[in-house]
């Protein structure tokens, strides 16, 4: 068997033969006993290539393999390095389709060597990736226990670019358990820090994000549109593929606001015309039911765009109470001529399931968007006529009120001549 020594002629060799040969020539770089400088150098292009090689053929375990064989190597080159390989290969796992177990499994792996090696810097910044794999993977209890000891640890060193991210995460995570106090007071620890150092753009891009999901979340879509629009801008310029969804969530704001015309100019021009796809589709086609305030066509955009609309959890969420109050409108509009009328026969209107419009008018009776009532037994709702208030009763409350008023002065003025 051919020995391949750790030199640069080794790795041009590598570059130029196929994928296999390439690997098994680059594994016999790595383990090259040599540990001059030029050796260190020469292994150290070989993992990056390596990596690449692997991550081309999707073979994730034996990224896994390569990390954890690197260990003794590790120990001859400056901690800074080794951190950047350890997060070149995490971060080249993670371009592998369904391998989110995998990196978990990984990070866990890695945080346990740091933790014995003493390497504290490396550590805290796998176990915040460590984090937010648990989060993605909807472990969330075990997350935010994990980032609860972390942000004690790292606010003691004040490492404020760590402290940004986690708080980040932190703050995603609240939002994931619907706990927004918490996800609002972890962004504000977060800006706050970002506020002291300089921030990437992509980091500062994130924050905006959050930032306006959680406004839109408040039904502040105004503020939240204005935060979507700032991340847009950061993710467009670097080529970020977050920007669609930034554009997206720009475009939900319209719609929440009824704004639903503004769509098409927002698709139409020059920044959005290159992020045309299904997500903008789906949007204009929700942002066209909306005006046109049809309910099938509604439906319509839901089922055909279900991966962009329901699979999105933010755009679910607000879509959900879109088509409600879409709905009420509707049927507060076909009920308005009728004192008695059949449920069967609203249902065959609105086109819906008779159960389904049963339920609603239940619920918007009991909620005061209507005066009326269900007779079940003959299958009718019953509408009543709005209860007109009586003045003379709202004006004898003040009359009363007033000239209680006038007693307690009274009295109190008795009392001072009385003394």
């Amino acid at each position: 068997m051919v020995s391949y020594p750790a030199t640069t002629e080794t790795l041009t060799l590598a570059q130029e033969a196929n994928s296999r040969e390439a690997i098994s020539i680059l594994y016999q770089v790595i383990e090259d006993p040599s540990s001059s400088p030029e050796a260190v150098r020469v292994k150290e292009q070989a993992i990056t290539n390596l990596c690449d090689r692997l991550t081309e053929e999707k073979r994730g375990e034996d990224l896994r393999k390569l990390l954890t064989k690197l260990r003794p190597f590790f120990s001859l080159i400056p901690k800074a390095k080794t951190a950047k390989i350890v997060r070149g290969i995490i971060d080249a796992v993670a371009k592998i389709p369904g391998t989110t177990d995998l990196q978990i499994t990984l990070c866990k792996e890695m945080v346990e060597w740091t933790r014995a090696e003493k390497r504290t810097f490396l550590r805290q910044r796998v176990e915040a990736r460590l984090a937010a794999l648990l989060m993605e993977n909807k472990e969330y209890v075990e997350a935010l226990a994990l980032l609860s000891t972390l942000v004690k640890e790292v606010r003691r060193l004040d490492d404020k670019l760590l402290l940004v991210d986690i708080d980040l995460l932190e703050s995603k995570l609240h939002f994931s358990l619907r706990n927004l106090p918490k996800a609002k007071a972890a962004l504000t620890a977060a800006r706050t820090a970002a506020n002291a150092i300089y921030v990437p753009p992509a980091q500062q891009g994130t924050i905006d994000l959050q930032s306006g999901i959680l406004h839109a979340e408040e039904k502040d879509y105004k503020t939240g549109y204005s935060y979507f629009f700032e991340a847009f801008e950061s993710f467009n310029a670097l080529g970020d593929p977050r920007a669609v969804f930034s554009l997206k969530y720009m475009l939900l704001c319209k719609i929440m606001v009824s704004q639903a015309d503004d769509v098409a100019g927002i698709i139409s021009s020059k920044a959005g015309l290159q992020y045309v796809g299904p997500d903008l589709d789906a949007m204009k086609a929700v942002a066209d039911a909306h005006s046109k305030r049809s309910l099938k066509l509604f439906e319509n955009a839901l089922r055909d765009y279900k991966a962009q609309l329901e699979d999105d959890p933010i755009v679910h969420r607000h879509l959900s109470s879109l088509y409600d109050t879409l709905l009420e409108q509707n049927l507060c509009r076909l009920i308005e001529p009728f004192s008695r009328v059949e449920i069967a026969h609203i249902a065959e209107l609105i086109g819906l399931p008779l159960d389904h419009v049963e339920k609603k008018l239940s619920q918007m009776i009991l909620d005061k968007k209507f005066a009326g009532t269900l007779d079940q037994g003959a299958g009718c709702l019953i509408i009543f006529e709005d209860p007109k208030a009586d003045a003379i009763y709202s004006a004898t409350l003040d009359t009363i009120a007033n000239m209680g008023k006038v007693v307690d002065s009274l009295y109190v003025r008795s009392a001072k001549i009385m003394s």
